[in-house]
């Protein structure tokens, strides 16, 4: 039984090679909407405004489709685990029928883009599933069944699934689709060119000023220049513009993936999902040779508390290895979301007072029909035209928080913990000299907390451990060779580099 990946990172990336960049602006550039962000949430946004004939940038900090929708599982799905029970009860039945509409309406708007444009992006028709092997859930599973069913959504409660292994229940929910997430966005990113749109990688936006214009200022790797547009779109995962305060209504997860080639005999047709054993998600996807790639998920946990992350990937594949047989798995990654603390996202104005900017974020893990959704829901709020479930998403919304406090107030009870114990006097911690190759500690150094990372050739590395969004102390995830804010999510390379916002600067250098 093999258990260790051969590739580290993820299969959508690995089987479409990137293209030549696009070049950052060469200059000033004025465009009726900059949409800042080329995952699947910000090309959505463009192509749909591009269709109705406005002039749109694409702003991207590193690559199109390579960030969180690069590693994404894939499934496109209108069931999301259980929300709809949830939802029925804080938001009540309209509530409910709206989430169900929306999602649904991205569903089906990605299969109609991939008819119009002959995309060719493994896309495959079939159910989902949410399930359980404790039967002391199947009541819960019962009522998400019932709730989703009212709400709209062609869902059942069924005890037999094709899972190789028995479960106590599951709710089915039919007509929901996965394919491939690259292939599907850089067809949609060709589509925006040929619309007359521009996109422009290794392009940072790091100043928004708001107005009428608004104006951005984008750094490349060689010069910055000015974008002024009448419109702004924040489509980057974690918003990186903290005037709305919006990272006090979200909490960053990291979630591992492992993946292996799998006979199609033995390949269950359909999406699953459970809520059990900190979460396992199976699909599977068409491989070239006939076989299928089982793409297994799971081991959730904050950035920069989960320990010993390559332990957690032995505990996943140890599970896959345990349900599907033995595996030789090829590839492995991890995917990172964030929840808000009412459990939907925020689509909308990104904060009271803004009249020309909006945010897409806090999608929860169920980013491709959410993005698909906030690119059909912006570019209606730009254009002028009505959206029924404008004030299900809106940001603005203050009853919802009211009502889900407790969640809320954890978060910031969690956040708190980190950036006021972070603080405190504590012992000096690990020595540098206790650092295996290929690991890194946080480390007291002349008074100062430094994150130093040993690399494979003996070589140290020391940088600040202080996180340059807020503040808090990064930890080292050794499995993926990252820096990790446990506070807000940002990761930074073993040279400082941001690799995930919202920091927008690096860490800074420190001598040993």
């Amino acid at each position: 039984m093999e258990q260790q990946a051969h590739i580290h990172g993820s299969y959508w990336l690995h089987t479409v090679p990137p293209r030549d960049p696009e070049p950052p602006p060469e200059g000033p550039l004025t465009v009726d909407v900059a949409v800042v962000g080329a995952g699947i949430a910000g090309l959505s946004t463009a192509l749909e405004l591009a269709r109705r004939g406005r002039s749109v940038a694409v702003l991207e900090a590193h690559r199109i489709a390579a960030g969180v929708t690069g590693h994404t599982t894939a499934k496109l799905s209108a069931q999301h685990t259980l929300v709809y029970d949830h939802l029925r009860r804080t938001r009540g039945p309209d509530g409910a029928r709206l989430y169900a509409r929306s999602q649904t309406d991205a569903v089906r708007h990605a299969a109609e883009i991939t008819e119009e444009l002959g995309i060719d992006c493994d896309w495959e028709d079939t159910a989902s599933y949410t399930y359980a092997e404790d039967p002391a859930r199947i009541d819960l599973l019962k009522a998400e069944a019932e709730a989703a069913r009212e709400a709209g959504l062609p869902a059942e409660f069924v005890t037999e699934t094709e899972l190789p292994f028995p479960v106590a229940g599951a709710v089915r929910v039919a007509d929901q689709a996965q394919f491939h997430p690259r292939k599907y966005l850089l067809a949609v990113a060709d589509a925006i060119r040929r619309l007359g749109g521009t996109l422009h990688e290794y392009s940072r936006v790091t100043d928004l000023h708001e107005g009428d214009p608004c104006e951005l200022t984008v750094e490349s790797p060689a010069s910055a220049t000015k974008v002024t547009a009448h419109s702004v779109v924040v489509a980057t995962h974690y918003p990186v513009f903290d005037r709305a305060l919006l990272f006090t209504r979200l909490s960053p997860r990291r979630e591992l993936v492992v993946a292996a080639p799998i006979d199609a005999g033995r390949a269950p047709r359909g999406m699953y999902i459970t809520p059990e054993r900190n979460t396992r998600s199976v699909r599977t996807a068409p491989l070239p040779d006939g076989r299928r790639l089982l793409v297994v998920t799971g081991e959730h946990f904050t950035p920069g508390t989960g320990g010993d992350v390559e332990e957690r990937f032995r505990t996943l594949a140890d599970w896959a290895t345990g349900h599907f047989g033995d595996l030789a798995f090829s590839h492995r990654w991890a995917t990172q979301d964030n929840e808000s603390t009412d459990s939907v996202p925020l689509v909308g104005p990104l904060h009271p007072g803004s009249k020309n900017v909006y945010v897409a974020t806090g999608f929860g893990g169920w980013g491709l029909s959410s993005g698909i959704m906030a690119g059909r829901m912006l570019s209606d709020r730009i254009t002028g035209h009505a959206c029924p479930w404008n004030d299900l998403y809106d940001p603005r919304r203050i009853a919802s928080v009211v009502r889900e406090g407790a969640a809320f107030l954890k978060h910031q009870a969690d956040v708190a913990r980190h950036f006021v114990g972070d603080r405190l006097p504590t012992g000096t911690g690990s020595a540098v000299d206790e650092i295996a190759p290929g690991d890194g500690a946080v480390v007291r150094v002349s008074g100062e907390r430094r994150a130093v990372h040993r690399d494979e050739a003996g070589q140290l590395h020391a940088l600040s451990a202080r996180c340059t969004h807020l503040g808090c102390l990064v930890a080292f995830n050794r499995a993926e060779r990252a820096w990790e804010c446990p506070c807000h999510g940002s990761r930074f390379d073993v040279q400082g580099k941001v690799i995930q916002g919202p920091a927008q600067s690096p860490l800074e250098q420190r001598e040993l």
